[in-house]
């Protein structure tokens, strides 16, 4: 096949964007939607910004979805057919690459050769189905993995199951054939090249941002009265998928050891749950209720189903202390979002976390998953709130989706001059063993 041509500045026009599992019209905080949803959403809205047209490929999970879904100008998503609409749960995916792809590549050949410029890529299963695409359209591959299953696998919760060897290879694959990998963290980074054998040269550092016009400081009291809410009330909140992974029931002990230590506080202190079900939470959708009874918590514990972003600022404004124990996390979106509210975040000292939350500036980062010492960090929080807020608005103010979509359009557009530099057959590249790390590029 003949190289693909780029257009002389090589800064990409049309850009693919694969998120097979998980739609980014789907609400985050249920089912497979989460960070993932939300950095696909806000990054293709920045770049439709920039004139650069995105086309979203899903999985459609339901017959009544439209084929063609305009999300924003110059966004569009596609839903494809593969697959039983419902009821196919994401370790089963695999089977349906194959029609997925199919589906793709069509939509490309009914246009003149050249029609997209990228192909971007998140999670592995839509790395695969983009290294085809790939190869096929002779474009760049960017692929942002949002989690590795070697990561995840080092960092269980406990009854939570290991991700599949077939993930595993898949990632490998994925990781050896792309022209730039985009990782939220360094730390991420360094865990590619080092559990993955990922090349640095093409490794990227990209951190996502978040919406500071929609997530900003409000009045306080406002936003307790709208969710509903004592004025009075010490409110500790989790927002996120209830999984093991997430580590909600930290929160519940904490709260408990809070109450232990100092029993006047039950007048006073609500923890808020905004979330649902997901993954190996959906085998006890219940098991978090029944643990707050078991704690004898139930009375200051709400649960709340996930919320749209409107709502949720109100959720972060209205609350004293955000907690985010997950046991593994590449960036920690929530985290960041109650900052940008304000609100001072206790988290645990894990994955893109330690970026995400300055420890001692923007809120506190706990070392292990013991409730004890979150119950610590949030007595301390407590104690310097006003200093930590500050701090916390200060910090999620240099993150924005503006950068993070301008570093994208610099990665797409160097991986285009590369491919245009080099118009020879693409060298199959063989997952070696891990490397040294000389040095690694980090998005400016």
């Amino acid at each position: 096949m003949p190289a693909r041509r780029f257009p002389r500045s090589h800064a990409p026009r049309r850009v693919a964007t694969l998120s097979v599992h998980t739609s980014p019209l789907d609400q985050p905080g249920a089912g497979d939607a989460g960070g993932m949803n939300v950095y696909i959403v806000e990054a293709s809205r920045r770049l439709a910004a920039r004139g650069i047209e995105v086309d979203i490929f899903t999985r459609a999970t339901s017959s009544d979805l439209p084929p063609v879904v305009g999300m924003a100008p110059g966004v569009t998503v596609r839903h494809v057919s593969a697959g039983p609409f419902e009821e196919l749960g994401k370790e089963e995916l695999p089977a349906q690459l194959c029609a997925f792809t199919a589906a793709v590549l069509r939509e490309e050949a009914q246009h003149e050769p050249g029609y997209y410029d990228v192909v971007h890529s998140h999670y592995w299963l839509s790395g695969q189905v983009g290294w085809l695409a790939r190869d096929r359209w002779r474009v760049p591959l960017i692929h942002t993995a949002h989690t590795l299953a070697k990561v995840k696998n080092e960092a269980l919760a406990a009854g939570d199951r290991p991700e599949p060897r077939a993930r595993v290879i898949g990632e490998e694959q994925v990781v050896a054939e792309a022209d730039r990998l985009i990782a939220n963290t360094a730390e991420e980074a360094r865990q590619l090249v080092r559990l993955y054998g990922a090349d640095p040269a093409r490794t990227l550092v990209v951190p996502p941002g978040v919406d500071l016009d929609r997530f900003s400081p409000a009045d306080r009291a406002g936003a307790r009265r709208t969710i509903g809410m004592p004025e009075d009330a010490l409110v500790l909140l989790f927002v996120g998928r209830i999984q093991p992974l997430k580590a909600p029931d930290v929160l519940l002990h904490a709260a408990a050891q809070l109450l232990a230590d100092a029993p006047a506080l039950r007048s006073q202190l609500r923890v808020h749950v905004v979330g649902a079900p997901s993954g190996s939470g959906l085998e006890a959708p219940e098991q978090l209720q029944k643990l707050a009874g078991s704690l004898g918590i139930a009375d200051v514990v709400t649960f709340y189903p996930p919320q749209p972003p409107e709502r949720l600022a109100d959720h972060y404004r209205a609350a004293d202390v955000t907690v985010v124990p997950s046991h593994n996390e590449s960036f920690g979106l929530v985290a960041l979002e109650a900052q940008a509210c304000g609100t001072p975040v206790v988290a645990a000292a894990v994955g893109g976390l330690r970026t995400a939350v300055r420890d001692g500036v923007s809120g506190v980062l706990v070392e292990g998953h013991d409730p004890r010492d979150y119950a610590v960090a949030v007595r301390t929080v407590l104690a310097r709130r006003e200093l930590l807020a500050a701090g916390a608005r200060r910090h999620a103010a240099q993150f924005s989706w503006d950068r993070t979509a301008d570093a994208l359009v610099d990665a797409y557009t160097r991986a285009a001059e590369e491919m245009a530099a080099a118009p020879r057959p693409l060298r199959p590249r063989l997952v070696g063993p891990p490397r040294a790390i000389p040095g690694i590029q980090v998005a400016r």
